[in-house]
This record gives C-alpha cells, structure tokens and sequence, in this order.
C-alpha cells in the first residue's frame, strides 16, 4: 500500500466523520453556517476529528516502537501493562490529588505507566523462553495484576463508576477544551521520528547495539518514555482503545518491511484511518446511538489479531 493510497483514505474518512451525526450539517452548508451549525463543527465535529486522528496515530507509533525495543511482534501498551499501569495512576490522583488539573492528573498517569512498562521490560530480561506469543502473555498477566489491584482500590473507595469510564474508549464525549491534552503526543512523535534509526539498532540487541557505538539503555529509556507519555495522554483523554497499537504495526511489516524510519509514516496513517473506520462504523450500525470506539476498534481489532496468528503460524513467523 502506498503513502497517497492512506492519505487518500484519510481525507475521505475525515470528510465522511466531520458530517456524520444527528444534527443536520452536510457539505452543501460549509459556507452558509448557522451559528448552531458552526457550533456544532467548531465544538464538537472537528475537536473529534483531531482526537481521532492523534489517537490512532499516536498509540499505532508507541506500538511499533515497543514492537522495536523489546523486539517481539505482540508487545504493545495493550499487553504490556501500560495502559492498565496508567489507569492505576489516574486513580490514585483522583484518591490523592482531588484538585489535580487534567496535566497534572496526566503527569501522575505517565509516571505509573512508565514504571509499569519498566516493570515489564525487566521480566522480559528474566525471561528465558522469549517466544513470540508467550510474552504477550505475560504482559497481559502483568496487565491483569495491576487492573485488579485497581478495581479492589477503586471497590474500597467507591470509585468503581470513575474507573469503568476509563476502562470504555469513546470520542461522543470529546469537546472543544477537553481534547487538547492529546497534542502533546505531536510533538513526542516529532522526537520518536528524530530517534527512529536509533530504535530500529537498539531493536537489534543490546550487544549489537553497543558494538556500533550506540548508547542502548538511553535510546530504551526515550522509547519507553514516549510510550508511556502518549499512553497517558490517550488514556485520560479518550480511554482505553485495545488492540490498536497491536495489529496496525504488525500490518504495515507485511507490506513495508521491519525499518521503524521507514515504517513510521505509513503506521501513523494506518492508525488513524483504522480509527476512523472504525468510529464511523460505530457511529451508523445503530444510529441515531454511537457504539463506544473501544468495542468497535475490540471486535474488528481482535479479528486482524487472530489472523496475525493464523499467518505466522502458517509461515512460521
């Protein structure tokens, strides 16, 4: 697949969502708003479009670049511990920093997912039978710990509501002045783009990378450090979106190739018309209702997984 092939579907898709929805705004009104309608667009229909678009974007880079580094093809935030490591942050600022602003509350999210993930990545050095789906596995047990240590939290504190609604990824609630939190995550891909020829030699070993001069556990510290950061972003803005940083890496090494410079480019753009996709397709199956983007990205999402599975089993990947 070719670079103007995703652009292309991106424009399309961007297009299709800024005028899908129950309030009556096509193209033939873009210049001949009412001041509702040019709410409506201004508020709620382009402040979605972007969070979209950073979202799918953003957590199908952080996917590849933990792929790299911990050099396994089903290593993502999802089954890592990352994004269970951020919601247990989230909750323990809405416990202990009642007044915590959104950055704040983004801060405290990114420093429990940075240690979650540094977590994950020392067992995967204690591992001895690095298979490529047994791993996984242990991230998602990993996972599994940190979200039932917060669900007993959250029991205990009657927070058991708050928690849910980060544990469903959704965009019908994103509005202007509660999305912005997520452009962080541009200027953190700016800098995964700076170091990605860096991630791809660490990705070949620490002893490799160390021949070629390559300073290995910095260049890991920086990945790790953006994962955790636009999973903390994400995770508060939107919620949890499983499977995303997942499958759409694995996709564009079908077609492209294992180079994260290469690569890079083509896993944004497919990240984010996967999302796309995949909210309008939640947004027109029981319409005028929206279906949550994590369920929607969940069942299309875990159907491209078992085909990975399929596929590398066949050719034995």
């Amino acid at each position: 697949m070719k670079i103007w092939h995703l652009v292309t579907l991106l424009i399309l898709f961007s297009f299709a969502s800024v005028f899908l929805g129950v309030t009556d705004l096509s193209p033939t009104h873009i210049f001949n708003l009412s001041e509702a309608q040019q709410q409506v667009l201004l508020t709620s229909r382009l402040p979605r479009l972007a969070s979209i678009v950073i979202a799918g974007a953003s957590m199908s880079i952080v996917g590849l670049i933990m792929q790299q580094l911990s050099r396994n093809r089903f290593v993502s935030p999802t089954t890592a511990g990352t994004m269970d490591a951020a919601r247990l942050g989230i909750l323990v600022s809405l416990m202990v920093f009642t007044a915590a602003s959104p950055l704040q509350q983004m801060l405290i999210s990114f420093v429990f997912a940075l240690l979650g993930t540094f977590v994950f990545m020392k067992i995967l050095e204690k591992v001895k039978f690095k298979d490529a789906i047994f791993i996984p596995l242990i991230g998602l047990m990993f996972g599994n710990i940190i979200s039932s240590v917060s669900t007993f939290i959250a029991y205990q504190n009657d927070l058991v509501q708050n928690m849910s609604s980060w544990m469903q990824g959704d965009f019908s609630m994103i509005m202007s002045g509660n999305y912005e939190l997520m452009l962080v995550s541009i200027p953190i891909l700016i800098v995964a783009y700076v170091f990605a020829n860096k991630f791809t030699i660490a990705g070949m070993g620490e002893d490799f990378a160390k021949n070629l001069g390559l300073n290995y556990r910095q260049v890991v510290n920086i990945g790790l450090t953006i994962s955790a950061l636009v999973t903390a972003s994400v995770v508060l803005t939107v919620g949890v979106i499983p499977f995303l940083g997942l499958i759409i890496p694995n996709v564009v090494a079908i077609y492209q190739g294992d180079h994260l410079k290469r690569t890079l480019m083509h896993t944004a753009l497919l990240g984010a018309v996967f999302v796309l996709f995949c909210d309008i397709i939640g947004r027109i199956v029981i319409y005028p209702y929206e279906i949550p983007i994590s369920l929607t990205v969940g069942v299309i999402g875990s159907a491209v997984f078992i085909f990975l599975l399929l596929r590398r089993r066949k050719y034995g990947l």
